[in-house]
């Protein structure tokens, strides 16, 4: 089965040429030469307020470039999220999407006297994170809380499943021939849709 497949490149920087770009780009290419449907949503392209108050998280009006998100997502089977680790977790920007596309009635649904529907059941994930750090310092000994937070708060909340994860780091000091590997593992990752 073809899946459909939206890429969130959740760097804040426009620059064409950060690894996060070239990331998503890849994926996008093993999923395109596999057949499959996939879209890439730029955070950095898009002007998406942060929201305040509840009464926003749950009434405000969609900015429209999120609405075309949204439209994105609930066409999706699979999600691939990529960002650079900042203070331990996504960037500010990265957030404020979410917030703007997980609200009551796109993601989940309130329901009296019993935990929230999961309104994205059935659609898979990837979460890719790139960091200064090496990967495995941010595993072991800080916990990888702040991926886990988006995992287990937002996606697994929503009913997002199953979610894998793709850490890579030393970002700023791998050599070119190692991040050909990255961008050719972001591919086979892509052809495979997962």
């Amino acid at each position: 089965m073809k899946r459909a497949i939206v890429i969130i490149q959740g760097h804040p920087d426009p620059d064409p040429g950060r690894f996060c770009q070239a990331l998503a780009e890849a994926y996008a290419e093993g999923a395109q030469d596999a057949g499959r449907e996939a879209r890439i949503v730029r955070i950095a392209d898009l002007d998406v307020p942060f929201l305040r108050t509840q009464d926003a998280f749950e009434n405000a009006r969609m900015p429209p470039a999120v609405a075309a998100a949204i439209g994105d997502l609930a066409s999706a089977d699979h999600i691939v999220i990529i960002f650079p680790l900042w203070l331990g977790t996504m960037p500010a920007m990265l957030k404020a999407f979410l917030e703007q596309v997980m609200r009551p009635g796109i993601a989940f649904a309130y329901r009296k006297d019993a935990l929230p529907e999961k309104l994205l059941a059935g659609i898979s994930a990837r979460v890719v994170v790139t960091m200064g750090m090496p990967a495995a310092i941010y595993r072991l000994f800080y916990l990888a809380h702040g991926v886990k937070c988006l995992v287990r708060g937002i996606l697994k909340f929503t009913g997002v499943s199953p979610v894998a994860t793709t850490y890579i780091g030393s970002v700023g000091a791998i050599p070119a021939e190692r991040r050909a590997r990255w961008l050719d593992e972001m591919r086979a990752l892509g052809r495979d849709a997962r």
